[in-house]
């Protein structure tokens, strides 16, 4: 999405203040569109969601539910007591028979996380990787180029840390070690100021159709499309659609590639719909 630097500036300056309330939903950018399929109820469906050809994973800060395609009955549940040892898991990946989870010690500070790792048939949690603290909180990982992105955000409210807001959050890569790479990007400046209401930042990303990265707020009810650039450190901004979750993490079907999977807090439900976007349209 193009957007003028004045327009970037005017965004940033009312959203300073982190009002009480999202932003207005922004326009359609032609072409692009969101058609709903499917609902389904999940208890632990209050962060995130990802799915397999067979089962939804439905994600809450320390809990995950797994839950049948087909009929939505839950065949597994990991859980734990809050903080013993996880408080807040953000959004999940799947890859290789693994749940991969983005987990943090959302709102403490300072800021802690990890990626915790469960086995897809069992739920058993196998595996972690503590980035101990660092720069920001991790809220989604994903895989690009044979390698781990993972987007560590600020926050300007509750769960912030003092001198950084939102519009310090940052997409870093790793190795399959966790290594960091020398590759990190930002995220545009005007989407950043757009989703900033309540002080939050980018809630989730994966990417989609066209191979570019779908990333969400915290509380619009719209999905934000970007693509790599070929230089410089800012990720593009491509186009904007609405879409009836408020923000959250999200996940594509593994059949059907244009489904979206994405999550209803408030009815603690599994959402899945239809993008539609502009014939031929591809990530640079």
């Amino acid at each position: 999405m193009k957007t003028s630097f004045a327009f970037a500036l005017s965004l940033m300056a009312a959203t300073s203040a982190f009002s009480a309330e999202p932003a207005p939903n922004l326009p359609a950018t032609p072409g692009w569109s969101y058609t709903e399929t499917n609902r389904l109820p999940a208890e632990e469906a209050r962060q995130g969601v990802v799915a397999d050809s067979d089962y939804f994973y439905a994600i809450n800060n320390f809990a995950i539910g797994k839950y049948r395609k087909a009929t939505g009955e839950r065949v597994a549940l990991w859980t734990c007591p809050e903080g013993k040892p996880l408080t807040h898991v953000n959004a999940g990946i799947l890859h290789e028979g693994k749940l991969y989870g983005s987990h943090s010690n959302y709102p403490g500070v300072p800021m802690l996380s990890s990626v915790e790792i469960w086995d897809t048939k069992t739920l058993k949690h196998v595996g972690s990787h503590s980035f101990g603290r660092a720069d920001g909180s991790l809220t989604w990982i994903e895989r690009r180029n044979g390698r781990w992105i993972a987007c560590f955000v600020h926050y300007g409210k509750k769960g912030g840390e003092p001198g950084k807001g939102p519009e310090w959050t940052r997409i870093v890569e790793f190795d399959d070690a966790w290594r960091p790479t020398s590759a990190a990007w930002a995220l545009p400046a005007d989407l950043l100021a757009h989703i900033a209401g309540n002080g939050y930042s980018c809630s989730g990303g994966a990417f989609g159709p066209g191979g570019f990265l779908y990333v969400t707020g915290h509380d619009n009810t719209e999905l934000y499309v970007l693509q790599f650039p070929k230089a410089g450190p800012v990720l593009e901004w491509v186009a904007t659609f609405p879409v009836p979750a408020r923000g959250q993490a999200f996940g594509w079907d593994a059949k059907d590639k244009d489904i979206i999977h994405m999550i209803d807090r408030s009815s603690k439900g599994i959402i899945s719909g239809r993008v539609t976007m502009p014939a031929g349209s591809t990530a640079k």
